[in-house]
C-alpha cells in the first residue's frame, strides 16, 4: 500500500498508519531487543493485534541513553545486525547526554525522503542552489537535507569548515537561492553581513530553511530574518532519533506533521491523557533499522483546530514548537518558556543578540534579559520598551540589561541563551 498523499481523507491515512505500524512491530518483535522487551513488558506479542499506537507503551529518551550506557557503543534498539548499518550520528546534548543514532542505507533513504517533502512544499526545486551552513560534524544537522537537496537534482554547496565571513562569501560567490541553517545562525550571518557592508537582502536567496530550536515559528523571529535575507523563511522541526517530522508550506499557516511518515499524538504531559496542547509524542513509520516507538519529543505544541488554506489535510502545528517543556522556567508562580522572551526581544530591530539569567535573590526568583543593541541611538529606551513588553504580555516583572556589543555569546547550532543560576 503506498504512502497516502498529503491531501489523503482522514480514513485513508489512519488506516495506512495502522497497516505501516503493524508490519514495523512485527520485525521488532522478532528482530529488536530493546523493544521486543518492552512491549512484551506491556501485553504486546502479535502486531496484529494493535488496533492503536495508544495501545504500546512511551519511549524516553532517559531510556535510550540508559540502554547506550548498559549496552555501548549503539544500544540494543538496533533491528539488524550492526553490519547493515552505514551512518553514525549523535545528538547534540543540549537536553542531557548525547545519544548515538545509525541507520541503513533503508532507513537513510526513508529520512532523505522526508526532506524532499520540506523542499517540495517550500517550493524548492532542482534549479536551485542550496547552501548548507553547519559545521557536517555528528550531530545530525543537515545531512539528511544536503543528501535529499542532490536527490532532488538541486545543487548542494557544503558550509563546513568555515568561518561566517566564508560563508557570507560562499552564498554570495556561489548564488546560492536557499540557505538552510539554524535560526539563531540566520540572524547571526545577517548580523556579520551588517558589519561586512554586505546587502543580504540583495543577494540571490530567495528561500531560507530553519531548523534546531523554535525561532522561525515566531512572527518576530521570522520577520527579522525575511527583512534581513530578503527571504520567504520556512520552519521545519525534527530530531536525530526521530527524524524530520514537520514541515511548512507557503501558506506559513504553522508546521504540517508528516503523517505518512509519522504517527503523531498530543498529550498532557502530566496526566498522558490527549490533549489539544501539551507534549508531542511521535512514532515513525519506515525507519525501521532504528526506530522510535511513542518517543517522548519534550516539544510542547498545540494543534491547530482550522484545515490549512494549501488543502493539506495532514495535522498542523499552530505556531510550530512552542519551546521544550523541560525549558520553561518557573518564576514567582509564573511558567515561562523561553520562546515567549525571544517573541518580544526580536520585536525590537536594534537587538542583535540576548541572554536570559536567573537568580534566587533571598525568598524571590529573579529574571534578567541582558540585550545588545549596538545601532540603537538610545539603548536605555530599548530596554524599557522591553521591560514594559514582558511585563504586560507575561505578566512579569524583569530586569533588562544592556549589554556591550559583542560580549554575548553567538552560536552556529542550537542557541543556549537561558543560564539558571539558582541552586539545584
Amino acid at each position: 500500500m503506498h504512502e497516502p498523499s498529503e491531501r489523503a481523507p482522514r480514513e485513508t491515512i489512519d488506516a495506512w498508519q495502522l497497516g505501516a505500524l503493524r508490519d514495523q512491530l512485527a520485525l521488532l518483535l522478532e528482530h529488536n531487543a530493546f523493544y521486543r522487551e518492552k512491549l512484551e513488558a506491556a501485553g504486546v506479542r502479535d502486531a496484529a493485534t494493535v488496533t492503536d499506537v495508544r495501545e504500546l507503551p512511551f519511549t524516553t529518551k532517559r531510556e535510550l541513553c540508559d540502554d547506550q550506557t548498559a549496552h555501548p557503543p549503539y544500544g540494543s534498539a538496533l533491528t539488524f545486525p550492526l553490519d547493515r548499518y552505514v551512518r553514525v550520528h549523535q545528538t547534540s546534548g543540549t537536553t542531557g547526554s548525547p545519544l548515538r543514532w545509525l541507520d541503513t542505507p533503508e532507513s537513510w533513504a526513508w529520512f532523505t525522503a522526508g526532506w524532499r517533502r520540506i523542499y517540495e512544499a517550500a517550493g524548492v526545486g532542482p534549479e536551485d542552489r542550496v547552501f548548507f551552513a553547519f559545521s557536517f560534524g555528528l550531530f545530525i544537522g543537515f545531512w539528511s537535507a544536503f543528501d535529499a537537496a542532490r536527490e532532488l537534482g538541486a545543487m548542494a554547496i557544503p558550509g563546513g569548515g568555515m568561518t561566517s565571513r566564508q560563508r557570507l562569501r560562499a552564498i554570495i560567490d556561489h548564488r546560492a537561492t536557499v540557505v538552510c541553517g539554524t535560526p539563531t545562525y540566520a540572524l547571526r550571518l545577517a548580523e556579520v553581513a551588517r558589519e561586512e557592508g554586505i546587502d543580504l537582502a540583495a543577494s540571490s536567496v530567495r528561500v531560507t530553511i530553519q531548523a534546531g530550536e523554535p525561532g522561525a515559528g515566531l512572527p518576530a523571529t521570522r520577520a527579522r530574518i525575511e527583512r534581513a535575507w530578503g527571504a520567504t523563511c520556512f520552519d521545519h522541526a525534527g530530531a536525530t532519533e526521530v527524524g524530520p517530522w514537520g514541515f511548512e508550506c507557503t501558506e506559513q499557516a504553522g508546521q504540517h506533521l508528516n503523517e505518512a511518515g509519522f504517527v503523531f499524538e498530543v498529550i498532557d504531559p502530566e496526566t498522558d491523557e490527549r490533549a489539544d496542547e501539551g507534549e508531542l509524542v511521535v512514532t515513525n513509520l519506515g525507519r525501521v533499522g532504528s526506530p522510535v516507538i511513542r518517543y517522548r519529543t519534550g516539544d510542547r505544541v498545540r494543534l491547530a483546530a482550522a484545515p490549512c488554506p494549501c488543502g493539506r489535510t495532514f495535522a498542523r502545528l499552530d505556531g510550530g514548537v512552542i519551546g521544550r517543556i523541560d525549558d520553561a522556567l518557573t518564576i514567582r508562580g509564573v511558567s515561562i518558556f523561553p520562546s515567549a522572551i525571544e517573541a518580544i526581544v526580536r520585536a525590537e530591530p536594534a537587538i542583535d543578540e540576548f541572554a536570559i539569567d536567573v537568580h534566587r535573590r533571598g525568598a524571590l526568583d529573579e529574571l534578567c534579559v541582558r540585550i545588545e543593541a549596538p545601532t540603537a541611538p538610545d539603548t536605555a529606551a530599548v530596554a524599557a520598551r522591553v521591560e514594559a513588553a514582558i511585563r504586560d504580555a507575561l505578566a512579569l516583572r524583569v530586569d533588562v540589561d544592556v549589554a556591550a556589543p559583542g560580549t554575548l555569546p553567538r552560536y552556529e547550532l542550537k542557541a543556549r541563551r537561558v543560564t539558571d543560576h539558582r541552586p539545584a
